[in-house]
């Protein structure tokens, strides 16, 4: 049994680590007694040197060797790199006589600019283009609105003609006979492309251009569209007694007869008045502007030149 003032056995040995060999191995023979004491302490050698010697340095490659090159070999002799030639030399040359064509066309187009010549690309109807129409884009911002305002008489008249045609249809079915048919049928192909060159155009033209000139072209043709509105609208009896047109007065002669012809033709008598109503605001408006914007005195001083040069 161990006595009060032995030593603890399981209290761990102060052994400086700075000290010799020889003296931590002195030291550790002061202590004595204990259960689990071993009196022996030669029987585990003293280490030779305390400090661990550090391991080499390994390069952290992750087992990849980066600095390797792969080579893959290519099949420069078979039929599939000829087939990768042949296709790239078609391409090369495709895109050479898109950049040709690209060069023309921007030629022609700069040459066209210099002699004041301008493209029209046709674009309106969007799902069959057939005019050339780019109000936002090609007419001043200021004449925009009138500009919208002209294109809506012109859509009104084909509007009013394609009702012409209905009502006169509707007419002849109830046995007012096939000429006033044929008649709307004629007012029609003459009248919308017509409206469009001779006054529609023009004005375009002159919004865009300030031109003089054109200016005089629309007011000339729209005077004749406003009197052909009017004469629509009324409609007297001096064509196959006027019922080629959806005016007041045939309607009146037919709504007693046949309802359903005389209410197309009061329908038709609305949108021609509604027609020279708007057409006669346009035609105030832009002779407004042309008297505004001095194009009435540069119009007289081309119409002189060009009187003088005829008669010289």
């Amino acid at each position: 049994m161990a006595r009060r003032y032995d030593p603890n056995p399981f209290d761990e040995e102060e052994v400086n680590p700075f000290s010799e060999p020889a003296v931590r191995g002195k030291a550790s023979t002061n202590y004595s007694g204990g259960a689990f004491y071993t009196a022996n302490p030669g029987s585990v050698p003293p280490a030779s040197n305390s400090r661990l010697s550090p391991l080499p340095p390994e390069p952290a490659g992750f087992n990849y060797d980066g600095g390797a090159t792969i080579d893959i070999p290519l099949d420069t002799t078979g039929s599939n790199f000829q087939d990768i030639k042949k296709k790239e030399k078609e391409l090369q040359a495709k895109e050479a006589e898109l950049r040709r064509r690209e060069q023309e066309v921007k030629r022609k187009e700069d040459a066209a600019a210099r002699a004041g010549i301008v493209l029209e690309e046709k674009n309106w109807p969007p799902f069959f283009p057939i005019i050339h129409h780019d109000i936002a884009n090609e007419i001043p911002i200021h004449l925009q609105k009138l500009q919208y305002v002209a294109f809506t008489t012109y859509l009104g008249l084909v509007c009013c003609l394609t009702w012409n045609i209905l009502a006169t249809t509707t007419a002849w079915i109830k046995g007012e006979g096939v000429k006033i048919w044929f008649l709307a049928i004629i007012y029609f192909i003459s009248g919308v492309p017509g409206a469009y060159v001779l006054w529609y155009r023009p004005l375009y033209r002159a919004f865009r251009n300030e031109s003089a000139l054109k200016f005089g072209w629309f007011f000339l043709f729209y005077l004749l569209h406003i009197a052909f509105c009017i004469f629509a609208a009324v409609a007297p009896p001096v064509i196959f007694r006027g019922k080629s047109l959806t005016g007041i007065l045939p309607a009146v002669d037919l709504i007693s007869g046949h309802a359903l012809v005389g209410i197309f033709y009061f329908i038709g008598f609305g949108m021609f008045c509604l027609e020279s109503v708007l057409s006669i605001w346009v035609i105030q408006q832009v002779y407004m502007y042309f008297r505004g914007s001095g194009k009435a005195a540069e119009m007289k001083r081309e119409a002189a030149r060009g009187a003088m040069r005829a008669a010289l």
